[in-house]
């Protein structure tokens, strides 16, 4: 296994949709295993999507403390209820913004054995998932600020982004 190198804010691999995994191969299984290892080597984060270490594919890792869950073309079938919080986000480094995210899900996936998976999730763990697919399809914590509360964080993505080229 090996650490990845995060993608950072203006990197546009974080703005490309993300292709579907058509099977579960062993690099496959070793992009999970390395995104689990980069996740855990920092401190307080709870997932990783493809993305961010640079492969537009369908693969995310989450782990909210009750042990790793990785998805290979994750896909939200239901949701209930409705809760704010912050967020932050490895790509963009020091920057929270509250997100409005269903409180549950269920989610269906390939586990890293290629087996079919459906998985209810809620707290943390429904909530990292559902950022975590939000990279799949190029959208950021970002954009759920609104354009006057992006500007105010302008000057600081523009930093991000002249520190990622």
């Amino acid at each position: 296994m090996s650490s990845l190198t995060i993608r950072k804010y203006g990197d546009p691999v974080l703005r490309e949709k993300c292709q579907a995994v058509s099977e579960v191969t062993d690099s496959v299984r070793q992009l999970i295993n390395d995104m689990a290892e980069t996740m855990h080597e920092v401190r307080g984060r709870v997932g990783l999507s493809a993305p961010q270490v640079g492969v537009s594919e369908r693969v995310v890792v989450v782990d909210a403390g009750s042990g790793l869950i990785a998805l290979v073309n994750p896909e939200i079938v239901s949701t209930e209820g409705k809760e704010t919080g912050p967020e932050g986000c490895l790509s963009i480094p020091d920057v929270y913004v509250d997100v409005k995210r269903a409180a549950k899900i269920v989610v269906e996936g390939l586990d890293k054995n290629g087996k079919h998976v459906t998985l209810p999730l809620d707290g943390l763990a429904a909530r990292a998932m559902q950022q975590e697919i939000d990279h799949l399809n190029g959208i950021l914590i970002i954009d759920y600020l609104s354009l006057a509360k992006r500007q105010l964080i302008k000057r600081k993505l523009s930093v991000i982004s002249s520190q990622s080229e």
